[in-house]
């Protein structure tokens, strides 16, 4: 191979493990995940189909990439401790949410999201095939590529430990049980309990971000509906929702349609906060910039924790007396489009 590639610049290819080959690891053989999956009434075809089209996409991408660089092969789950070459080029075979683990562990090296399988997976991270890896990767060497800059945020712990997420940061318990923590931004601090809170960047604000706003939103509008044909007294109405607070919830549901994935700034929101004699649920909703970090100080004896992009496996420990400091990261993502 080495005499036919046109270059020896590095390619980072990094791949996930298919569901049937989670299955095969779990059952120990393809037989036994078979019988699993049909007990259950479930179709193992289709685990078969997504195992054939992704491994094919795997072989082709070697094949391609070979031909315009040294190819390195990266498993997803050696992604975290793996180092990155500042003039590495890194290539992630899709789905979206391995894009976005991957970016947050490179220090500004370009990615490149292919989607192994468009007949299956739509694909916001991932605008490029196989196919054109050849004649793409290429033009990323030379600079001839346009790249998107994506904002992330950064957890930092006052014992030294950092965490980066694409979009969004999860702090919080492992369980469903209440996370206790103070909250301090912009000089207002409050104790709270409730069922974490959520950091999220322009990139991730239609996710999770939207998704929180989005039931706040439901939740007061249904309410206000059955005050209403209760006879029960309502505060006037005000907002494209009819009722100030879902109106307010709409509003930033919408803005957050919009944000773009350099957006400066980051928004936090607190899930289900309960107020009580000791704990407040004023400070649940607002936005993090480079002069006005969000600490949090955890009062959780046990199984806090804080983790990123729906990674739980990948996590800081979060327990009494650590404080956690929420802000823009200092490095950017870089996604070539």
């Amino acid at each position: 191979m080495s005499g036919t590639r046109s270059s020896e610049n590095k390619i980072i290819l990094i791949k996930r493990k298919t569901r049937l080959e989670e299955l095969v690891v779990r059952y120990n053989t393809i037989q036994q995940a078979q019988f699993y999956i049909e007990r259950l009434g479930a179709d193992f075809s289709d685990y078969v189909s997504e195992d054939f089209h992704y491994r094919k996409a795997v072989e082709t991408a070697v094949i391609e990439l070979g031909t315009v660089g040294r190819v390195q092969l990266l498993e997803r789950q050696h992604v975290p401790n793996f180092i990155f070459g500042e003039q590495d080029t890194v290539v992630v075979l899709g789905q979206d949410g391995l894009v976005a683990n991957t970016l947050k562990y490179l220090h500004e090296q370009p990615l490149i999201g292919v989607n192994p399988d468009p007949q299956r997976w739509d694909g916001v991270l991932l605008p490029f095939t196989v196919k054109d890896l050849r004649h793409l990767v290429p033009e990323v060497f030379r600079g001839q590529r346009q790249v998107r800059e994506v904002t992330l945020a950064k957890a930092q712990l006052n014992d030294g430990q950092s965490l980066y997420g694409v979009n969004d940061l999860f702090i919080g318990r492992k369980t469903h049980v209440s996370a206790r923590y103070q909250l301090e931004l912009n000089g207002v601090t409050e104790q709270q309990s409730s069922s974490g809170i959520i950091v999220s960047t322009g990139m991730g604000s239609t996710g999770w971000l939207k998704s929180v706003l989005a039931g706040a939103a439901g939740i007061v509008h249904s309410a206000a509906q059955l005050q209403k044909a209760s006879g029960a007294r309502t505060a006037p109405a005000a907002g494209r929702g009819g009722h100030p607070v879902t109106g307010a919830a709409e509003a930033y549901t919408a803005m957050a349609e919009r944000l773009p994935w350099d957006y400066p700034n980051l928004y936090f929101t607190v899930r289900e906060p309960f107020p009580s004699r000791t704990t407040s649920a004023d400070l649940v909703f607002g936005e993090i910039g480079s002069q006005a970090p969000l600490k949090i100080t955890s009062q959780m004896p046990e199984d806090g924790v804080i983790f990123s992009d729906g990674v739980e496996s990948d996590f800081l420990a979060f327990n009494s007396g650590v404080e956690a400091t929420i802000t823009l990261a200092e490095k950017r993502g870089r996604l070539v489009v």
